[in-house]
């Protein structure tokens, strides 16, 4: 049985991660996330043959704030809105190591002179720990799918 005050945290951990990538509040973003974690945004048919290849892959959180400093600092694109729809996080495993989880999700884009449109959908990887902070993304797979790659994949998913 899974103990309700972890279970607590594991979905305001994902909640928190929607409402932060939705805000655009990058460096609280970075912050979810465990020193030396991973964060892929990967085809669903290259995760399931066991394939490389990954659209985004950071391997640190120095990483994850490069990507951040590009979105906000010298990246040029037509800006638009991301909703994130998400279910709740099904836990895989838990053990020592920290808690493994499948979690569901849906990212709507809108542009402000359009009308809202499916992004990316598909579902989340992630090994979740314990740290002083709280629960934090050691890994976090942002499996997607599609077998096209996301036109204009700026922002997290």
């Amino acid at each position: 049985m899974i103990n309700p005050e972890i279970w607590q945290q594991l979905v305001a951990l994902q909640t928190t991660y929607s409402d932060i990538v939705d805000r655009a509040e990058w460096a609280r973003w970075t912050e979810l996330f465990t020193d030396d974690c991973c964060y892929k945004v990967i085809p669903r048919e290259n995760y399931d043959r066991q394939l490389p290849l990954s659209t985004i892959n950071l391997e640190s959180k120095g990483m994850l704030k490069d990507r951040i400093y590009g979105i906000a600092e010298t990246l040029f694109h037509d800006p638009y809105y991301q909703r994130h729809v998400v279910g709740l996080p099904h836990i895989l495993a838990m053990d020592e190591k920290g808690i493994t989880a499948r979690t569901h999700y849906a990212v709507f884009r809108t542009k402000s002179d359009g009308h809202s449109e499916v992004f990316n959908v598909g579902y989340y990887l992630d090994t979740v720990v314990q740290t002083a902070e709280g629960l934090r993304f050691a890994s976090r797979l942002c499996i997607f799918d599609s077998e096209l790659v996301p036109n204009s994949l700026i922002y997290p998913i």
